[in-house]
């Protein structure tokens, strides 16, 4: 593959504007390690190897089991996820996958069961988030691997 432009070097004042986004979703009333669940959710529909690296990591630093990262393609079927993990994850795809149209309404229905208003719309601004960071990595690719959990600190 052709070297392609390093995004995060080069277009600083661009990524301020998504590192906004990230800083404001850390302070949510959504759990971390809820989010961190659908951004890897995210990333495996978007195919984001550098994502999934990095969410991996994040989750396993954070104590999240493995099985749990193992099985997360089979979400419907594994029994391993509670009720709001579901309904995030049928809530991020549906997002994700924009081709259909509108959220179905049993989709949107099992949402506003497990989450308030606000976290509904806290939780719709993490899967455009992780969208738009996806995005810019399938279009100007990172080096995947080198990620290391204490570093995105830094950009918090």
């Amino acid at each position: 593959m052709e070297k392609r432009i390093n995004v995060f070097a080069k277009g600083q004042g661009a990524m301020k504007a998504i590192y906004g986004l990230a800083t404001y979703l850390s302070k949510s009333n959504l759990e971390e390690s809820l989010l961190n669940l659908v951004y890897f959710r995210v990333s495996q529909v978007n195919g984001c190897c550098y994502c999934l690296d990095m969410h991996s990591k994040d989750l396993r630093a954070r104590g999240e089991a493995e099985q749990r990262l193992y099985l997360m393609n089979a979400w419907r079927e594994a029994p391993c996820y509670s009720d709001r993990e579901r309904a995030a994850f049928a809530w991020a795809e549906a997002v994700t996958k924009i081709a259909g149209g509108h959220v179905p309404d049993e989709i949107y229905q099992e949402a506003i069961k497990q989450f308030s208003d606000e976290e509904l719309i806290d939780l719709t601004l993490a899967v455009i988030t992780i969208n738009s960071y996806n995005r810019i990595n399938i279009a100007f690719p990172n080096k995947v691997g080198d990620y290391q959990p204490a570093k995105f600190a830094a950009h918090q």
